[in-house]
């Protein structure tokens, strides 16, 4: 089992990409440490976890709250003593605005929950992390590495979380921890809930409609989990600060 005796915190675990991840990583003989917002699908989470015979627990929480990064972390050490791996996933959309559509609510709301959150998270993770050869994986986006994928929070915020796995790969380097990014391309999760029809961007969404057109393959959340897993695990050791489009070659163009 690549992850035996590991313990791994998953942030947006309760749904999409991050329930797979979390499963993925149970399967694999971690203890999950599970957060989400929504109780109910957390909850629900968590049994499917336990039905397979996976060690779990859940701190219901706003991942954009510092109090909630420390939580979980406090949530790791009490259950299971040490802390191996972070995965920051939660994430929301945007609404397809341009800069010049784009409210200071939308703003505030997208960069808190896709920067601020793995922002306090890897805080309160990297001195637990720290000589265990520990990784952090943060989920970013092929918006993360270009322009087109959707609007300017959503843009802006993985292009930050991108420049902040770099800096947190090469500051940490030389003390045993890795920090590494996967930008994934068209995926079938729910986050499609952040960003309600009525409330888009129809200039924008156009915009971004032009280059998904593009899109040579839709993943599923579980090849996005069996990346994640590899950059958990040992295996990936030697791998520190790289940036992975997982988006079946659209990220080619």
């Amino acid at each position: 089992m690549r992850l035996k005796d590991k313990v791994a915190i998953v942030t947006g675990a309760a749904s999409g990409m991050g329930l797979a991840i979390a499963k993925r990583f149970a399967q694999e003989g971690a203890a999950v440490v599970a957060t989400d917002w929504n109780g109910e699908r957390l909850e629900a989470a968590v049994a499917s976890i336990e039905g397979e015979g996976g060690s779990v627990v859940s701190v219901q929480g706003d991942i954009a709250e510092r109090a909630t990064a420390e939580t979980l972390v406090a949530e790791a050490l009490t259950h299971f003593g040490h802390l191996d791996v972070l995965c920051n996933n939660a994430g929301v959309m945007d609404y397809m605005q341009g800069v010049g559509e784009l409210s200071d609510e939308v703003w505030r709301r997208v960069l808190r929950i896709n920067l601020d959150g793995p922002m306090y998270t890897s805080r309160a993770a990297l001195p637990h992390l720290l000589g265990r050869g520990g990784s952090i994986i943060n989920v970013a986006s092929t918006a993360g590495i270009s322009g087109g994928a959707a609007g300017a929070a959503y843009t802006a915020s993985k292009h930050a979380l991108v420049g902040l796995t770099r800096n947190t790969a090469w500051m940490y380097a030389t003390r045993g921890v890795r920090c590494n990014a996967i930008c994934p391309g068209a995926t079938r999760t729910n986050i499609g809930e952040s960003m309600p029809q009525e409330k888009l961007d129809p200039a924008g969404a156009a915009r971004a409609q032009a280059f998904a057109g593009l899109i040579p393959a839709v993943l599923e959340p579980n090849d996005i989990a069996e990346l994640a897993l590899f950059l958990a695990s040992d295996a990936s050791r030697h791998i520190n600060g790289a940036i992975i489009p997982a988006d079946g070659g659209w990220k080619a163009l």
